[in-house]
Formats: structure tokens, sequence, C-alpha cells
């Protein structure tokens, strides 16, 4: 199995890192030092390289290095079934993101093509027990890793319903008008819902087949009505369309795959995951990623990247042995931050190590031996 990798990244201007250069070999990545040193922000850099707005979902003004707040730029070469692609992301100023690949300007979901990432950050401690909305980009970005097309039916998806949401809240009634828009929901709505359930019933498999320190954690994806969500063009189509007159009173949609949610139980023990402690609750999430990467690996030929900030947070040192001792059996480059260089003992010489401070107002990076 070739592992995929960054080999090289360059931050520039990025937050807290004036400049900030490293050279990488594959294996996993510790990122260790004190709160607010800048551990978190190469790993937001690092997840610019896949779809989307990064594990902060921040603009791209917010991240600009103040107080020059000179735009900033983010260079990689990523190694990917053995072959080198140099990627640059950046934005100027008040203006938007840009990319190139391999020196050709390039969409954002053509990474989704080059490098599989998950992650995992602290604010996801709390998935299983906060809204649906945070439960819906963690299920959506698991769907992308196994479908890199999956981006753009939720872009279609989204577009249309806002035009429709538009027409619901100015009272407009023309029946042609909302005939189209809820025909391309359906069809993006379709796409969706397959796919997510694809990739639920994807990580089942690679859960129930894996020896992990790590509970299994049984996933369901259900409606705000507790039902399984409508995955037919035809069913989604006439649900908007019967359901009109109840979206024109709440001013939005209230049918579709954007109401989706994903339920998740704590097998072994028989109860939902939102009833378990906090440290159950972080290892089911743990265990729904190293499936994800395992299914991944199989599937692929190749694991994915793994961000995994603050992961020892809530793991006590039995499964933070177990889950280094799992990604270096994944064979993947995991980047990973935590407070001291000690919670990372377990990785010995597996990993290349980085302590991170501060210098002069900016985030420095020196590397240790493992």
């Amino acid at each position: 199995m070739s592992r995929d990798h960054v080999s090289a990244l360059t931050l520039s201007h990025f937050r807290s890192h004036r400049l900030t250069r490293l050279a990488l070999d594959g294996r996993p990545v510790v990122l260790f030092g004190a709160n607010g040193a800048g551990k978190t922000n190469v790993l937001e850099a690092v997840s610019l390289l896949s779809p989307g707005r990064g594990l902060r979902r921040a603009g791209p003004d917010d991240i600009a290095r103040r107080p020059e707040a000179l735009g900033w730029k983010v260079a990689a070469t990523l190694v990917c079934a053995g072959r080198p692609h140099a990627v640059e992301t950046r934005a100027e100023p008040g203006a938007a993101r840009s990319l190139r690949i391999d020196d050709k300007p390039a969409p954002q979901a053509a990474l989704g093509r080059l490098l599989r990432m998950l992650w995992l950050v602290p604010a996801m401690d709390r998935l299983w027990t906060e809204g649906a909305e945070g439960r819906r980009r963690f299920l959506d970005r698991i769907t992308l890793s196994f479908d890199p097309d999956h981006g753009e039916a939720v872009l279609a998806y989204e577009k249309a319903m806002r035009e429709r949401n538009r027409l619901l809240r100015e009272g407009v009634t023309d029946r042609a008008w909302y005939g189209a828009l809820e025909a391309q929901m359906a069809e993006a709505g379709a796409r969706i819902a397959r796919a997510r359930a694809a990739a639920v019933a994807r990580l089942e498999q690679a859960a129930a087949g894996a020896d992990s320190a790590f509970p299994v954690a049984e996933l369901a994806l259900i409606d705000p009505e507790g039902a399984a969500p409508l995955a037919d063009a035809a069913a989604i189509a006439a649900a908007l369309s019967e359901g009109r007159q109840r979206d024109m009173a709440a001013g939005r949609s209230l049918t579709g795959p954007h109401r989706t949610d994903l339920a998740g139980r704590y097998r072994l023990r028989d109860m939902p995951a939102a009833q378990c402690s906090t440290g159950e609750q972080k290892a089911l999430l743990v265990s729904v990623v190293l499936a994800n990467a395992r299914a991944l690996a199989e599937d692929a030929g190749t694991a994915p990247v793994l961000l995994l900030d603050e992961i020892a947070a809530h793991l006590d040192a039995g499964r933070r042995a177990a889950l280094y001792d799992e990604i270096c059996a994944l064979d993947c480059q995991a980047w990973l931050t935590g407070t001291g260089a000690e919670l990372f003992a377990g990785l010995g010489g597996r990993a290349q190590m980085f302590e991170v401070g501060e210098t002069g107002g900016a985030s420095r990076l020196t590397e240790c031996e493992g």
C-alpha cells in the first residue's frame, strides 16, 4: 500500500505563523506545545488542502495574520499514488480564496480526488449532544471521503433550496417555478441520500471486521420525525410539492436531506451516544474515524491523512497507546496535537515530533527527536 501524505508545507502570514516551513517523510506528525502556540493553526492549514472551508470553517479574511493583514498563502507538496503534486491556496485581503494544483487554476472539488482527509477537533467532542447541523457536516465529510462528487451534489441542492426559500419568504405562488426548483432539489437530494447511506453502510462494515480497542458505534440516518430519509427523487419531489403551504408559513423548506440527522449508539451497552460518558463519546467518535480510515485504505489502496487536534483529551493512557498503534497499522500520515511530548510517548520513533512555541509574536516549530 502506498502512503498518500503531505511531504512539504509552507505557511505564509497564516494566523499566528509569519513563515513556517516543514519537510515531512510521511510518518505521523506530532505538534506539541502550550495552548495558543499555533498548533491548531497548522492543522487548519493542512485541512485547506481538502475541499471546503477547513476544520474551522473560517472565511479568507479571518485567516490572515494580524496586525499585518497582508493576505495569506498555504503551499504544499502532496504525494498521491506515488506522484508529487504542487498545491497552493491563498487569499489576498478582501478577495476570495484561490487554488492552484500543479501550477494550474483548479476547483476545490479537485482536491478530493488527490488526497482524502479526515479530522477530529475538540469542538466535535460534543457532536452527539449538540444540534443536528454539526452531525450533518460530520456525515458529509465522511461521505465526501468515499465519493468526491458528493460535494457537488450538496452545492447543487443548497443552491436550489436557497432560491426556493426566497420564493417561500416572498409568498410567490407560481407552481411552475416551484416545480423546476423542486425537481433540481429532488435529483440532487436523492444523490445525497444514497451517498450518505452507502457511506454509513461502509463504516458499519469496516467497524464490524476490525480488532480495535475502541467501542463500535452503531449509526443510523433519520429525519426529524425519526423515520429513514427519503432517497428516491420522485418521493422527495412529491414531499416538497405537498409541503409548500407548510413551508411558506415557516419561510423555509422543512423536508429534504438538509434535515437529516446522524444517530449514534454504543453497541456493546445498547445506549444512545448522547447518554454515554464524555470519555465514551470521544471513544465512539475515534471509532468512527478509524472505521472510515480503514474502509478508505481497503477501497482505495491508501489510507487518508488524519488531523487529530488535542486527541489525548478524554482518552486514558491505554486508549492513547491503542490509537497510536492503529494509526501506524493503517500506515497513514496522522497529524496530532497536544500540550506535552509525554502524551505521545507511545509513538516512540514512529513519528516526527515538532515543538511549537513563539518568537517575536510569531509561531515557530522546532523538530525534536522522537
